[in-house]
């Protein structure tokens, strides 16, 4: 007796899945949908990209050529180096013209300050000499004095027993006075072409009374 197979129906065939292939072509991160088509719409229409879900700045740098953010980063360096260089140059420039403007011994020039007086002592003054107001003695611009230094002792500043020559116009006479005196001290209130006198010095050239007058100097060695 002959066996016959049920057949089965169409709408209960088993349907396996397609086999994967490793030739498949992978499908391009660029051009993979991230929603459903619309009706109507062609369905290889790319909706929604990677760089859309990117931050605004993200999308705008890679929007950009290699090249432009090379130049952009070239010229962010050559403007940090100009601005550190000039820096750098304008540091260095006040720093060398300092000493040159100052009335220092290497300077031939004469210069024009207020002339002061003060009373010595007692004890020592900057350069360790002990003085009264009746010596031939100043005190030098303590930016002057500074500026000289070559230790941490003042007493071995190359300024001390330097001599000075102070020439005054006194109308009194109708003629100049002058006077030598020797650098003993370090006058901190005076600018840079100040002198403070001895009394018996300032009294030479001015009356005490006046205080404070303008005078003429300049470094005799």
């Amino acid at each position: 007796m002959a066996t016959t197979q049920p057949e089965v129906p169409e709408w209960e065939t088993p349907t396996s899945p397609p086999k994967k292939s490793i030739f498949r072509k992978p499908v391009a991160l660029q051009s993979f949908s991230l929603s459903k088509e619309e009706p109507g719409e062609d369905a290889t229409t790319v909706k929604r990209t990677f760089s859309d879900h990117l931050p605004h700045g993200f999308a705008a740098c890679f929007g950009r050529s290699r090249k432009q953010i090379l130049l952009s980063l070239l010229a962010l360096i050559l403007l940090l180096i100009l601005i550190l260089g000039l820096g750098l140059g304008l540091g260095l420039s006040h720093k060398s013209k300092k000493p040159q403007n100052l009335p220092l011994p290497t300077n031939r020039g004469i210069f024009t300050g207020d002339l002061t007086f003060y009373s010595p002592g007692p004890g020592y003054g900057s350069c360790g000499y002990q003085n009264t107001s009746t010596e031939s003695i100043c005190a030098v611009s303590h930016l002057v004095f500074d500026a000289a230094s070559t230790s941490s002792n003042s007493n071995n500043n190359p300024l001390c027993g330097k001599m000075i020559r102070i020439t005054r116009y006194d109308a009194t006479v109708g003629g100049n006075r002058s006077v030598d005196v020797e650098v003993v001290d370090r006058c901190v209130g005076c600018k840079a072409t100040d002198l403070d006198l001895s009394l018996s010095m300032f009294t030479s050239l001015a009356d005490e009374s006046q205080g404070r007058v303008v005078g003429s100097w300049a470094w005799l060695d």
